[in-house]
Order: C-alpha cells, then sequence, then structure tokens
C-alpha cells in the first residue's frame, strides 16, 4: 500500500483571475463568495480563509441565526478577519447576480433544489461556481444549455461523492492501458448506528437522501437502471468494520472519458450500515418516497416531506455525535498485457481538533479547494463540467496535496492477477 500522491514541482503563480466576456473584462483578487451557512458552508469558509493569499471571503444565507453561528464558530481561527456574512435570497436573481460580480468564483454549499437559481444568477453575473451537490440528468442538461449559452463557466458535484469518487476514478482508469471494470464504493454514516435507521444527516438540511427513482450502473458497456438500493453487498473498511452497499447512479459522463471508452462494468454504490437498504427498501414500496402529492383529509401532501418531517428528529446529528467517511474506488483492468487491479481507499473521521463532521470537510474543503483553483487562474475552462474533466494532471496533484495537508489521505493499492475476477 502507497500513497496516491505522486510528487511534483508546481509554478509559482499570481493569485488573481481574469474574467473576460462580450461586455466586460475585469481583473479580481483572491475573493470567494460562499453560499450557505449550514454544515458544508462555514468548512468551506475555513479553506478559503486559511489561504493567506484569499482576500477576502463572504458567507451568505436567508437564515441570519446559521450565518452568526457560522462567524462565532470560525473567529478563532487564522484569517477570521477576512470572513464576513451577509443575507442573501437567491431567489432574488438580480440582487444574487450583483453580489456574485463583485467576486472571483462563487462556491455553492447549498441543497441540490438550490444550484439552479445559483448557477443561473452566477452566469449572469459571469462568475465562476463551484457546485459541491449533484445534479440529476434532465437538470444537468437543461442547465448545460443555459450555461454554454451565456459563456460561463460551473463546476458541479465538486464534493467526495460526487467529485473526488470520479475524480480518483479517472485517475486510476488512466493508469490502466484497459479498463473492464469499474466500481465505486462511498458513503457518510454516524460512528454509531443509531435507530431506526441507523443514519444520520451528515450533509446538511432537514431532508434524508432517499429518492425513489431507479439507479444507474453498466452492464456490456451500456448503461442501465436498477432499482435502487438493491444490488446490496457487504463491505468492510479497515477500522470501521462491516458495512452494506447498494446501487446509487453510476455518472452517464463518466463513460465520456476515453480511459473508459472499453468499460464493460460499472457499478457506483452508497455505503451505510447493514440493515439501512431493507428499511428504506420497505419505505420505498409504501410510496412513502414518492414527491407526488396525494390528498390526506382534503390537504395535499407530498409523501416524502411528510416522512423527511417524521424522521428529522430522530436523524438529525446532534451535538457531539460524530460520522465516518468511506470510500473506496476499483478499477480491474489489463496494464503491459497483463491483469492488473488499482484500488484507492480512504477512511476519514469526524475533525475534533477543528469541529467538523468528516462529511464536510471531505465534501466543502474538496470544492473550496477547487474554487481557489479557478481563482488563481489555474483552472480554466467553460461550460457546465464534471470536476474530472478538468481536475487531472498537476492539478489532481495538488488537490490531493491540499486534503493530505488537513490529513484526508488516500491509500492505493495495486494488485496483478493471472486472472481476472469479476464483482
Amino acid at each position: 500500500m502507497g500513497e496516491l500522491l505522486q510528487s511534483r514541482k508546481h509554478r509559482q503563480v499570481k493569485y488573481t483571475v481574469t474574467i473576460s466576456n462580450a461586455n466586460r473584462r475585469h481583473t479580481l483578487t483572491m475573493k470567494i463568495l460562499i453560499l450557505g451557512s449550514g454544515l458544508m458552508g462555514p468548512a468551506a469558509a475555513f479553506n478559503a480563509i486559511s489561504d493567506p493569499d484569499v482576500s477576502q471571503v463572504v458567507v451568505c444565507d436567508l437564515n441570519r441565526r446559521q450565518l452568526d453561528e457560522c462567524a462565532s464558530k470560525l473567529a478563532a481561527f487564522e484569517g477570521a478577519e477576512k470572513l464576513s456574512t451577509t443575507l442573501l435570497d437567491l431567489n432574488d436573481q438580480d440582487a444574487a447576480a450583483k453580489l456574485m460580480a463583485d467576486f472571483a468564483v462563487v462556491v455553492c454549499a447549498l441543497p441540490s433544489a438550490m444550484s439552479g437559481p445559483a448557477i443561473r444568477a452566477a452566469i449572469q453575473a459571469y462568475t465562476p461556481l463551484v457546485d459541491l451537490a449533484r445534479l440529476d440528468q434532465d437538470r444537468f442538461s437543461l442547465l448545460k444549455r443555459e450555461v454554454e449559452a451565456a459563456g460561463g463557466f460551473v463546476i458541479t458535484g465538486c464534493g467526495v461523492e460526487p467529485g473526488l469518487t470520479e475524480i480518483v476514478a479517472r485517475h486510476l482508469a488512466e493508469k490502466l492501458d484497459r479498463v473492464d471494470e469499474l466500481h465505486i464504493q462511498c458513503g457518510g454514516i454516524p460512528e454509531e448506528p443509531a435507530p431506526p435507521l441507523g443514519y444520520k444527516i451528515v450533509f446538511g438540511g432537514r431532508q434524508m437522501p432517499l429518492r425513489e427513482r431507479d439507479a444507474l450502473f453498466v452492464e456490456n458497456g451500456e448503461l442501465k437502471p436498477a432499482p435502487r438500493y438493491s444490488g446490496v453487498e457487504q463491505t468492510v473498511f479497515p477500522g470501521v468494520g462491516e458495512c452494506e452497499a447498494w446501487h446509487e447512479d453510476f455518472m452517464p459522463w463518466l463513460l465520456e472519458l476515453p480511459a473508459l471508452k472499453n468499460l464493460r462494468v460499472g457499478t457506483q454504490k452508497t455505503v451505510r450500515w447493514p440493515g439501512y437498504a431493507a428499511k428504506v427498501t420497505v419505505l420505498k414500496e409504501m410510496g412513502l418516497l414518492s414527491q407526488e402529492p396525494v390528498d390526506v383529509d382534503g390537504a395535499r401532501v407530498a409523501p416524502k416531506k411528510l416522512l423527511d418531517a417524521l424522521l428529522y428528529p430522530h436523524v438529525r446529528l446532534e451535538e457531539g455525535q460524530r460520522d465516518i467517511t468511506l470510500f473506496r474506488v476499483q478499477a480491474v483492468g489489463e496494464k503491459d498485457g497483463r491483469p492488473r487491479t488499482y484500488e484507492v481507499e480512504m477512511v476519514d473521521r469526524y475533525d475534533e481538533e477543528l469541529g467538523f463532521t468528516s462529511m464536510a470537510r471531505t465534501t466543502a474543503f474538496t470544492g473550496a479547494i477547487v474554487a481557489r483553483m479557478i481563482a488563481r487562474g489555474d483552472l480554466q475552462a467553460s461550460g457546465l463540467l464534471p470536476p474530472e474533466q478538468v481536475i487531472t494532471g498537476i492539478l489532481f496533484d495538488r488537490l490531493m496535496e491540499e486534503l493530505a495537508a488537513v490529513n484526508i489521505k488516500f491509500d492505493l493499492k495495486a494488485e496483478i492477477r493471472t486472472t481476472f475476477v469479476h464483482s
């Protein structure tokens, strides 16, 4: 087992970025705007203020109490003098765009439902945006057209999963001459499983990450649907023990990468404590994951909204509770004419020193690091892109190095086999 990182020397860069469009040309210092002050926003802000070349960080939200808590949490850290907060309603697109226009880059640390308004305000402001949240395929296609038409630059799904999972998947795929299989397992869990589901909300918000629609996997080189929470397999992580993993969405755009053109089998599975998938399947079969309102004594109620309201007191992460992030990516194929498997593994825990959840560390730090790459001018592109399309080579190395500096470390294993083993 060895470190995934490879040592490379990085060139010195001037921490400014030039943004150009048909109407204007600005040179902005490293001023970073962060949308959201829940679990993710403060962690992204911490990462940004820790960079001595960042001149200003502003966190905005609708919730003044959360903003005050964010400022209080970060007040004792070095660089806190660069931090300020402000109220912002993304539904006021003109006000949001006006604010964004004064920054080199925006980090969106909001629930996925707010990705659309955030992205639209950013392209109106001609300001690059890094979104931590996942977009489903339909919204991705719609927003991609809008961003491209406006000449904007947005990186979407730039957290731990999606994000690091796909970035590492590409890195491993490019180490092989041919990739036959790609398997991804990732998830955030509480240190101790607690009833009723053995789960706590570790990303933020009040909604459980439960979806009714089918998941996606690759079979015989084709993307196919599978019932979500099916394909359950037992998996073991060092220092944690036995967990389970079940079908989540294999990111369709991974198949656009040249290194994965020969992929025959691909899975992307979410990791939880054992028993979660069976319990959630019952909820799904009862229709409780549906977003379609039903009539209840004359009131129209979406079953999923009712379920979220009922579950939240049981699944919120309470003060003093700790979380773990589990991560594994495996690429199976051929190297130099011989079968070979590469596997990367990461187990990260709650940061006792800084007071950040593991999910915030692995998700928000990742997004903030990529945002700073954009603000420096090291990462220049256009369109709506998943991070694995641009975080390669020297930028991949830099991302791994910055994560390792805060003790988020990935281990690489390589195994040469005489025959292929299919999972």
